[in-house]
């Protein structure tokens, strides 16, 4: 695990459970070319894409807030993919290329939609083949560089953000490049063929050479860089933060927040008139704490689930890995009251041995739900430097 830098990597969230790619290599290459305007090795990418390949998006430097910089810790960045403008351009063009599908009909965007903090309105996601469904719900993306539990998908078993990226491409429901379609093989020989990929793999990595480890390097640069930052919470935390108060500052009322607002963060983040929901949603990124176990969804649980960032959970239409709750209001009564018990727990869910309940009153619900509602950021769901790079 490494310190925090302003760099990013690559991540991919699927929805099934086909078996994963272990630790990838180092990619030590030729020098990546510099491109022109429109023209990259060659080829005019104008044809193709709304991108001024001289003039690339700051993925590679971006300005974080002073809460940020100070209060994130650790990121899941591996050495050896910190993010590079190039790098990351290439993971937004495989991201969103229908291509990249057996049948050009989906793509990684297809389920996880910028507008929606990339996930899905949907329980489960169709497939390439417009009928099949996948069997859990598609995660949001937003700070998903900050999950320090470096495990990947609901039940964590990728290793790794880059693990994760290209098995949605080779599941037979997803996105179908699976063996009876010719896997890997298949996808790269038909990426060798469409005339941008090999030029723009040179632009990365020095050389035409398309690999599935360069694939997933790149779709994990992008993707590590969806970091939610301009949320109503982010504003005003900016405002109160103190390295040297509690919390950094935290426990103050917050400028701009309702009386209502302020109480669901108190209930959100102490355990003094709260419930701590903190100790596993961590702050500023509300992304899970790398210890956090079971949620306690079903009795006698024993798969451990991760969850995504609580950043824009406001805009999202279902909840948990299977998408079977459909509210802000439900969640919280889940947690409130509907904890069950099993051998996976979470202490922090436990009281004497049996499930914890919370015991909230209805104004106290009312307030957390609205706390969870001041997490939503505008800016990043439509900041056009994680948008569809394709012309229409």
């Amino acid at each position: 695990m490494k310190k925090y830098v302003f760099l990013f990597s690559i991540l991919l969230f699927s929805c099934t459970d086909e078996e994963v790619y272990t630790e990838i290599p180092e990619e030590t290459t030729n020098t990546p070319t510099v491109p022109t305007d429109t023209n990259v090795n060659g080829v005019d990418m104008s044809d193709y894409f709304s991108i001024n390949f001289e003039n690339l998006p700051n993925y590679s430097n971006p300005d974080y807030p002073i809460h940020y910089i100070n209060s994130v810790g650790d990121t899941n960045e591996p050495a050896n993919n910190q993010a590079t403008d190039e790098g990351a351009i290439l993971g937004r063009i495989l991201f969103f290329d229908k291509q990249l599908s057996v049948n050009n009909a989906v793509s990684c965007a297809s389920c996880h939609q910028q507008g929606i903090a990339f996930t899905d309105n949907n329980q489960f996601s169709t497939g390439f083949d417009g009928v099949s469904i996948t069997s859990a719900h598609s995660m949001r993306l937003l700070n998903a560089r900050f999950y320090e539990g470096e495990s990947f998908f609901w039940d964590k078993r990728a290793p790794n953000l880059e693990a994760q990226t290209t098995e949605p491409i080779i599941n037979s429901i997803e996105m179908g490049f699976d063996e009876s379609n010719g896997g890997l093989n298949a996808l790269i020989t038909k990426m060798n063929s469409i005339v941008y990929y090999p030029a723009l793999f040179e632009m990365v990595f020095g050389d035409e050479t398309i690999t599935e480890e360069r694939i997933q390097l790149a779709l994990a640069q992008y993707i590590r860089c969806m970091v939610s930052t301009d949320s109503r919470f982010d504003e005003a935390f900016a405002q109160v933060y103190n390295p040297n108060a509690p919390g950094n500052g935290v426990g103050q009322d917050f400028p701009g927040f309702s009386v209502e607002e302020n109480l669901g963060k108190q209930i959100f983040t102490t355990n003094e008139g709260g419930i701590n929901c903190a100790g596993c949603h961590q702050l500023p990124s509300f992304s899970l704490a790398a210890n956090s176990r079971s949620n306690g969804l079903d009795a006698g649980e024993t798969i451990i689930f991760k969850s995504p960032s609580l950043k824009n959970i406001a805009t999202s239409a279902q909840f948990m890995h299977d998408g079977r709750l459909t509210s802000l209001e439900e969640v919280v009564e889940f947690y409130n009251s509907g904890i069950q018990l099993g051998p996976a727990l979470d202490n922090r869910l436990m009281q004497n041995g049996q499930p914890r309940r919370m015991n909230l009153s209805q104004a106290e619900k009312d307030a957390l739900v609205a706390f969870l509602r001041t997490l939503t950021d505008e800016t990043v769901v439509n900041d056009t430097k994680f948008s569809d790079p394709f012309l229409e």
